[in-house]
């Protein structure tokens, strides 16, 4: 019987979510995707990683320019680069392999809509109160807290953007995931007890 499981975690920003997805990796032994993706998106298409930075969880642009700078794509054509969605094709077919090689924890990037039909994928939002995360956003990147204010406000608008125009669901919307957890409440050890428990419960055979 195949035993792998996915755990997807979809984060507001400076709710601790990838701190959270890393310590879940840890406690069940498996494997941590995050920005990791990036690179083996690139390693797959032989496309350049800095593609992958610039549309990472944006949905809108495209790659005419880049042509123009002279960057170099391996076996790729001109044709398949007009836009971020041959990117996001890409990177989800990276989300299916890894899922489909070995349990693992992913951050973002719609995994969890990318992996509907996975029957054991359980899929977590963490959230928090916007006081919480400006303080760790303060903390994590020693900016002021009107920075920080305006940082979240920037990744709130840009998150649920790349989200819905993705997917068929809507982010942060409590239906759209497995369960949905407040991190500010309980801290971040915590919350991975509670989420671990969780997880162990439902993919109980």
């Amino acid at each position: 019987m195949d035993n792998k499981f996915v755990i997807t975690i979809g984060r507001q920003f400076g709710s601790c979510g990838k701190e959270i997805g890393q310590e879940l990796a840890k406690r069940f032994g498996i494997t941590f995707y995050d920005k990791e993706l990036i690179s083996l998106a690139s390693k797959e298409s032989g496309l350049c990683q800095e593609f992958f930075e610039k549309a990472d969880e944006k949905n809108s642009g495209n790659l005419l320019q880049a042509f123009a700078a002279g960057f170099t794509f391996g076996p790729f054509q001109y044709n398949d680069f007009l836009s971020n969605d041959k990117l996001f094709q890409i990177q989800s077919d990276v989300i299916r392999k890894v899922a489909g090689e070995h349990s693992c924890v992913i951050v973002g990037r719609c995994a969890d809509y990318i992996l509907r039909d996975n029957k054991r994928c359980i899929n977590v939002f963490v959230h928090a109160d916007i006081e919480e995360r400006v303080k760790t956003v303060m903390n994590r990147q020693h900016i002021s807290e009107q920075e920080a204010r305006e940082l979240i406000r920037k990744m709130d608008k840009t998150r649920p953007n790349y989200y819905n125009f993705y997917s068929d669901k809507e982010w942060g919307v409590a239906s759209s995931y497995h369960l949905s957890v407040d991190s500010g409440l309980l801290g971040v050890h915590k919350t991975v007890d509670f989420i671990q428990k969780f997880v162990e419960e439902a993919l109980k055979d």
